[in-house]
């Protein structure tokens, strides 16, 4: 039998409710939905750049996957969930720099991405994904 462990780290911020950053059973990582916050200080950035917030949020789970074990090129999908339709193009822009420039395999992730309401309002977006450890 595998066992589930928790994965934590301080290089991302600390769960603000009864979840883990990330949970780890066998090679399978999941990490819990991350948003634009700073790790030291608990406060949301960049208000209203959803360009910005969107690298911030991709650098925590970035550091929850490797806290995990795995690296951003194991990542084999993110969900990315906007608030405002009209931003998805920003958005996407940063997320491919970001993807991009931490995939050095070249095999991008899997994505979805859905509009929908987040639970701070400072929030532009929320993502989260799985990452399989070889």
């Amino acid at each position: 039998m595998t066992v589930k462990t928790r994965v934590s780290t301080d290089a991302a911020p600390a769960p603000a409710h009864t979840f883990s950053q990330g949970v780890r059973k066998g090679p399978f990582v999941q990490v819990s939905g991350q948003g634009p916050v700073d790790p030291v200080t608990g406060e949301y950035l960049h208000p209203g750049d959803v360009a910005a917030q969107t690298t911030r949020t991709l650098e925590n789970v970035k550091a929850i996957v490797e806290a995990s074990g795995a690296t951003f090129d194991d990542v084999v999908m993110l969900r990315v969930y906007l608030t405002a339709r009209e931003d998805f193009a920003i958005m996407n822009d940063a997320y491919g720099a970001f993807v991009t420039a931490h995939t050095p395999s070249g095999i991008l992730p899997s994505r979805t991405t859905v509009f929908t309401g987040l639970p701070r309002e400072e929030m532009l977006v929320e993502i989260d994904g799985i990452a399989i450890v070889d």
